[in-house]
């Protein structure tokens, strides 16, 4: 296979190839990082209760969802969420959350979002580069978060390989992208949509003990704004991609 694309500076600013929202092209950035495999990827063709019970899903305590722009615009308009401009940092944070400053990339925040802070990052494969980059992270005010994964030169290449595996053409980082990936973590009985493109992470209320995110009331505070917005745009272009861990947590 030939070498992967590099990232092209376009207007100023650090520019990748989109990645495609399905769990092999997951797994790959997963490996790229050096992210156990104990962290598995479903996707989710149908809301369903019928269809998600017959699934046999494991717990799930992420979602990394990628929906068109009309739709996320309706969802979360800029002027209607009461987000303040985020300046948390260190290790007792609720959340671990980063903003998105490389153009594209909202793919790999969302991975990033989830590996991060489900089960406080016990994911991460201890002593690899992306250990040391969360660790590193913890510890910094957002601008800093933002300039450190924006340097980052592994991230940019375990990226670009991937976004060069799915199974679509890979685009150039010139063409538009009209989508965008958004990330819920549920951690410590609260689901927070992390979005590197807000202004701060976002708590969307809390969930009883032994629901998951694909529960009745984990739907409704994760992908059924989503839903409506489809429905209301009549742009229905949108995936969603379960994440299990360890089952038996």
């Amino acid at each position: 296979m030939p070498a992967p694309p590099s990232a092209e500076i376009i207007d100023g600013c650090k520019t990748f190839i989109p990645l495609e929202n399905n769990p092999e092209v997951l797994r790959h950035l997963c490996q790229n990082l050096g992210v156990t495999r104990e962290l598995q990827f479903k996707d989710i063709i149908s809301l369903s209760s019928n269809h998600l019970r017959e699934s046999s899903l494991g717990p799930c305590h992420a979602l990394i969802v990628l929906a068109e722009t009309a739709i996320f615009s309706y969802a979360r308009p800029t002027d209607g969420l009461a987000i303040p401009e985020y300046q948390g940092s260190g290790p007792d944070e609720p959340i671990l959350w980063m903003r998105q400053t490389i153009n594209h990339a909202c793919g790999l925040m969302a991975l990033l979002h989830v590996v991060f802070n489900l089960r406080g990052g016990r994911y991460v494969q201890p002593g690899t580069p992306l250990d040391g980059l969360r660790r590193q992270a913890i510890g910094l005010a957002p601008a800093e978060r933002a300039r450190l994964l924006y340097e980052s030169k592994f991230l940019e290449e375990a990226h670009m390989d991937a976004a060069s595996r799915g199974s679509s053409r890979a685009p150039s980082p010139r063409e538009d992208n009209q989508h965008h990936f958004m990330a819920f973590v549920q951690k410590d009985g609260q689901v927070w949509e992390l979005n590197g493109g807000l202004a701060g992470p976002y708590m969307r209320g809390a969930i009883n003990v032994g629901e998951d995110l694909l529960s009745e009331k984990g739907l409704d505070l994760t992908v059924k704004d989503f839903v409506t917005a489809a429905q209301q745009t009549g742009h229905y272009e949108m995936s969603i991609v379960a994440v299990m861990g360890d089952p038996t947590q």
